[in-house]
């Protein structure tokens, strides 16, 4: 929803977003932009979904009038979920906006793990802001929070946020206890995502060591580890599910690949239990 919305704000019907190939809002959104909005899209591919400033500037159309679709918006993930917790360079992200701003085109973040952005390089959250007309982000996941994402813009964006939120139907009623776990959570889980990292980085190291085709663990930047599968006897559903069978649930991302995340419930002992059954299932 709170991407839905940042979107909405940025882009009339007819006109589109840009986002990498692997984007949450292009790839797990289920064309809700197009949907909801009459959003066209367009993505570029990225390794990993790390941002090189060149691929979006070149794909961005503007100036077109009625012969093609222009570019309204530019959005970013940060950190990247499908790319495997990959953490956006600064100086990228500012050398897009400056161009993107000198042609009118917004940007919106979607910083639903900026936290993690923000613990992994010690860069203030406000650096990364500044630089989106609008940042989703989520008070869930990592931070442990039962549910929530929030939407952050002026004060006149957010006006129309609301409006549009109950358009698409999310408008919620006494949800103060729900509000109040996340601010519990911003207050004390924040810091505490450093050991989800390190947890993720001792998973990712046990398994290459007996696996090194499978994952390359120092690019493990934050919480997520991605396993390539590509090279080994294993369909991804079918290594879900014998991990499953052994108490370690974990999730198929794509034909090749299985996706494992580290969040305020799973501890050094929940992380030696998956490290010993990856092991040992992909020895």
């Amino acid at each position: 929803m709170a991407n839905q919305l940042g979107m909405r704000l940025h882009v009339e019907a007819g006109e589109e977003v840009i986002a990498d190939s692997l984007a949450h809002v292009l790839r797990a959104e289920l064309g809700a932009a197009a949907v909801l909005s009459g959003i066209s899209s367009r993505s570029w591919a990225a390794d990993r979904g790390r941002l090189v400033p060149s691929a979006p500037l070149a794909l961005m159309s503007t100036g077109a009038g009625p012969y093609q679709v222009g570019t309204a918006l530019i959005v970013v993930e940060n950190t990247h979920n499908f790319g495997g917790g990959t953490v956006q360079p600064l100086e990228a992200i500012r050398e897009v906006r400056a161009a993107s701003r000198e042609v009118g085109v917004a940007m919106h973040l979607d910083g639903a793990r900026l936290w993690n952005a923000h613990v992994a390089t010690g860069i203030p959250l406000a650096d990364y802001g500044r630089e989106f007309d609008t940042v989703s982000v989520c008070l869930s996941k990592g931070l442990g929070a039962p549910v929530g994402s929030v939407l952050v813009g002026s004060a006149e964006r957010m006006a129309q946020a609301r409006i549009w939120r109950k358009r698409f139907g999310g408008g919620m009623r006494q949800v103060g206890i729900l509000a109040a776990a996340g601010l519990h959570a911003l207050d004390h889980h924040i810091e505490r995502l450093a050991d989800d990292h390190a947890r993720a980085a001792r998973f990712a190291a046990a398994v290459g060591e007996v696996a090194p085709h499978v994952v390359t663990p120092d690019r493990v930047e934050t919480n997520i580890v991605m396993l390539d599968l590509s090279q080994t006897r294993w369909a991804p559903a079918e290594l879900v599910d014998a991990a499953g069978a052994r108490g370690i649930r974990t999730y198929a991302a794509g034909p090749t690949g299985v996706r494992l995340v580290w969040h305020l419930d799973v501890d050094d002992a929940g992380t030696d239990a998956a490290s010993e059954v990856f092991t040992d299932l992909l020895r």
